[in-house]
């Protein structure tokens, strides 16, 4: 088994080589990739060291499986070259997740959307993962019309930059700026570019991701992304509306018997997720579950998750770990 990791020195890339050894993924040959600085230098992996080496050398060696996580441009450039030698390519980027050819796969929700012919499968954005973990079970029992999110989101979704500066500005030290103001005692209603429409990147993903990883086109969404000064995990308060009368129990059943989905909700304990606990774990964390008063079948939800694991690297590797159980991979 020969796995290659486009972007094995980045924020992410380095929980991808965690959690590939957390969960054991039998691995014979690892080809640890980045930038050309970093060609030669020593990565750790399953108790051995490892040379990062170059992309041209990872693709020449054919391996099973490559997860990119070197951004879209790395991407398109590359990823149809390794699928072209037979490799399944798990894609992190957004580059190809709006091709309706390619699975946009959160496992637990639409692993059966991936064929032994989907050789480039797309992670979807962190934000979208921990909202539809929570949101496809309740979809299943009562149809979403309508779904209105705002994020919360950690700096560490930005990258290493934006980590830097915010413990730069905790220390009154000058430095290189990753967002165009102030993150230290802030929040920033901007994640990615601003579209033609108002509105970013980052919340258009949520729109479109979301509507294709449930299968339904004709859904509601609206988002707003705002970046906050943590570094444990996005969150996320959730508003949906219902075509079906909702049942509160039966909804918390619901949600509670969602594989991955850990359901934290004692208001009168003040029990309710929150980055600072949720970070180094795999679950998605659900609270503040309640109906929504103002309309006729709604819920209001809060949902945080480890943005750089289930929201990244853990997804990832989970569906590497599908292609091996179903045997399109063999070892």
């Amino acid at each position: 088994m020969k796995i290659a990791l486009i972007g094995a020195t980045g924020l992410v890339g380095e929980v991808m080589r965690k959690v590939l050894e957390e969960r054991d993924l039998p691995c014979d040959d690892f080809y640890p990739v980045a930038s050309e600085r970093s060609i030669g230098k020593l990565v750790d992996f399953k108790g051995k060291s490892y040379k990062v080496c170059s992309i041209d050398y990872a693709l020449s060696s054919k391996p099973d499986i490559a997860i990119f996580s070197a951004g879209s441009k790395i991407s398109l450039q590359w990823a149809e070259k390794f699928a072209a030698e037979g490799c399944f390519v798990i894609d992190n980027s957004s580059a190809w997740r709006g091709n309706p050819d390619i699975p946009l796969v959160v496992p637990e929700i639409n692993a059966d959307t991936i064929t032994p012919q989907s050789k480039i499968i797309s992670n979807p954005n962190c934000s979208t993962i921990q909202m539809v973990m929570v949101l496809a079970p309740l979809h299943k029992r009562y149809r979403i019309k309508r779904i209105v999110v705002s994020t919360y989101q950690s700096v560490t979704g930005t990258g290493v930059q934006a980590v830097q500066q915010l413990d730069n500005e905790r220390k009154g030290i000058s430095s290189t700026m990753a967002y165009p103001h102030p993150i230290d005692l802030n929040c920033l209603p901007h994640g990615g570019d601003f579209d033609e429409n108002g509105y970013t990147s980052e919340e258009m993903k949520l729109v479109k991701e979301t509507r294709k990883i449930l299968n339904e086109p004709a859904i509601r969404i609206t988002a707003t992304v705002v970046r906050i000064p943590v570094k444990g995990g996005h969150s996320e308060a959730v508003n949906i509306e219902f075509e079906k009368p909702v049942e509160l129990d039966e909804a918390k059943t619901i949600i509670e018997n969602q594989e991955g989905v850990v359901v934290e909700d004692d208001p009168a304990s003040n029990i309710y997720p929150m980055p600072i606990n949720c970070e180094g774990k795999d679950e998605v964390f659900v609270g503040r579950i309640r109906k929504d008063e103002s309309v006729e079948s709604g819920l209001n939800l809060w949902i945080v998750a480890d943005n750089l694991r289930k929201g990244a690297a853990t997804n990832a590797v989970q569906i590497a770990q599908y292609l091996v159980e179903k045997g399109y991979v063999k070892q």
